[in-house]
């Protein structure tokens, strides 16, 4: 049995969304090792500032109402807060484990669905992403030996904040991708996050170091994945209930061990190998859940 056909193509894109975020995070960390990371952030989002303002002008996109505007600022610091907590942790450590670690946002976010977006939760959305989770705590298994430094500890812990983050992030992604377009989406997220940063530079006098000439390859990188990734997570979301397409963010662990494995060198291990099938498992019985009526969404925004 395969997912219903209304259901199938948003699940497509969801997963190549996750895909190129999964690849979008080895770059940010490769380009946030050799520039810094708030230079990373902060040049990242001026190219896909810029990248957004392009695609804005040439689609003739429309200038989004208070209250839509007010939750792409919303989401946009939520998600500056997220990334600069997840990217601080990532360059302390091997990016397949941090990745396994935010694992417990779609988890919480699965529950914030239910009570922000009024969905009701089914059992194999509650099904696959409990599967989801078993296979993430086989990974741990074989990769957490209680051997970290303190850095490494204060890494973990950076990581389970910005998980919490990332769980409101995913329900403020459904109510936005409801209320505007990919393009419109990615654009302000970029703005707003590109506001956040100039703000933080202005507050700590910090100004932002133009890169050399050899990282732009890897900011232009980032920035386009990440707004491409952005456009395609708005456009499945606005398609498909969160409840179904929130396991797919388990199968970024399996990006993170591949490019983990030909960027980094990471080793694949047996636990690796079973706990990412549980994932894929998890992700398939999700990809069946049955269609249920669109959530009633406010667009105003507390």
């Amino acid at each position: 049995m395969t997912a219903p056909r209304s259901l199938a193509l948003p699940f497509a894109v969801c997963c190549l969304g996750v895909a190129l975020f999964s690849v979008m995070d080895a770059a940010m960390k490769g380009l946030s090792l050799s520039i810094g990371l708030f230079d990373a952030l902060f040049w990242r989002a001026v190219a896909g500032s810029l990248l957004g303002l392009a695609l804005m002008l040439l689609t003739r996109q429309r200038w989004p109402n208070r209250a839509v505007l007010r939750l792409h600022m919303l989401r946009g610091t939520v998600v500056a807060a997220m990334a600069s907590l997840f990217f601080w942790a990532l360059m302390r450590m091997p990016l397949a484990e941090a990745i396994a670690l935010s694992f417990v946002a779609p988890l919480v976010a699965l529950y914030l669905a239910a009570l922000l977006l009024k969905e009701r939760i089914g059992r194999q959305a509650i099904g696959a992403s409990l599967l989801g989770l078993v296979g993430v705590a086989v990974i741990l298994s074989g990769r957490l030996r209680g051997d970290y430094d303190a850095d490494a500890l204060l890494g973990a812990g950076a990581v389970l904040v910005s998980a919490v983050l990332f769980a409101w992030n995913l329900i403020l992604q459904r109510q936005q991708a409801q209320l505007a377009s990919p393009i419109e989406v990615a654009f302000f997220q970029h703005v707003v996050m590109l506001g956040v940063f100039a703000l933080f530079a202005g507050a700590v006098q910090r100004m932002p170091v133009v890169p050399q000439a050899e990282s732009w390859a890897l900011v232009v990188l980032s920035a386009t994945l990440a707004f491409t990734s952005l456009a395609a997570l708005a456009w499945a979301y606005a398609r498909a209930e969160a409840q179904v397409l929130i396991p797919v963010e388990y199968t970024a662990f399996l990006w993170a061990a591949i490019i983990g494995w030909l960027v980094f060198g990471d080793r694949l291990t047996l636990t690796t190998v079973v706990g990412a099938l549980l994932i894929v498992v998890g992700c398939l019985i999700a990809s069946r859940t049955g269609p249920a009526d669109p959530p009633h969404v406010e667009p105003s925004v507390a």
